[in-house]
């Protein structure tokens, strides 16, 4: 009787960490973690098996890319031509936020302002911006200021339309009860009027940051001045796709990481505006 009920304590013993085991594996499949997981392995092999069977030896892979990576993001040139595009982005978002905030809020609640400037922003948002690209290097010559003027304008524009549409849309019931209690223009602006404007003012800067990203490379590209932009068409040109994808990359992860610190000041700073 001892020696079955010892053979049964170590059958059960061993069979925790298999129950354990499986457990943990359901619930990572279970996950939106593994589902990422399982999709971008997918879509690497494709790449990768399509690329082997069918494209010419130079064309970019998955493995290539991570052959090169290493080798790259140390690279001195690789380095000054990322600061110089991701400099503009930053000071031209900077620019953009202060003034798109300032002008939006004008348009949004001066009636006057709206029908001077509404008609001439809302053209200029829907205007591709590499248009205006040949205008601005005229102006500024083929400069790294002609990059940061097309960053300023474009994430300028994308605050100006969201905060100008959050500023008229503000409830009447919340100004009322501001003027019954006497409470001043100013601190009405402040109390009221600029809370409110919060959630449009980050949908704003998310759009802006993006459409920032895409300019300042697409102004490397035309102008043909460091940045990331021109390091992707030299390489191109030269046959050194690996090395042009890298900068590819970077410009993604960039591009994501503003997107998830936008969301941990909201989830830190500003948990109501958080549905999820």
């Amino acid at each position: 009787m001892a020696a079955f009920s010892a053979m049964s304590t170590q059958s059960l013993s061993a069979s925790r960490p298999t129950s354990t085991t499986y457990a943990f594996y359901r619930k990572f499949l279970d996950s939106s973690i593994a589902l990422k997981f399982v999709s971008g392995v997918i879509i690497l092999s494709l790449w990768e098996a399509v690329v082997r069977l069918f494209a010419p030896a130079y064309v970019t892979t998955p493995t290539g890319v991570v052959r090169v990576f290493p080798k790259v993001i140390v690279n001195p040139e690789f380095l000054s031509n990322a600061l110089a595009t991701m400099e503009a982005v930053i000071v031209g978002l900077a620019i953009a936020i202060v003034l798109g905030t300032v002008v939006g809020l004008l348009m949004g609640r001066i009636k006057e302002v709206r029908y001077g400037l509404s008609h001439y922003v809302n053209s200029l948002f829907t205007t591709p911006m590499i248009a205006l690209l040949p205008l601005l290097s005229l102006w500024f010559g083929h400069t790294s200021e002609t990059r940061l003027v097309l960053v300023v304008l474009v994430a300028f524009l994308s605050v100006v339309v969201n905060v100008s549409d959050g500023a008229r849309g503000i409830s009447e019931e919340y100004l009322e009860v501001a003027r019954s209690f006497r409470v001043g223009k100013i601190r009405t602006m402040f109390d009221i009027v600029l809370p409110m404007l919060v959630p449009h003012l980050i949908a704003g800067v998310r759009l802006a940051a993006g459409r920032a990203l895409t300019a300042a490379v697409i102004a490397d590209f035309f102008l043909a001045i460091p940045g990331l932009g021109y390091y992707i068409l030299y390489n191109s040109r030269s046959f050194h796709l690996n090395e042009a994808f890298v900068a590819v990359v970077v410009l993604i992860v960039a591009g994501v990481g503003f997107d998830r610190l936008i969301n941990w000041i909201t989830r830190r700073f500003m948990p109501w505006l958080r549905r999820d």
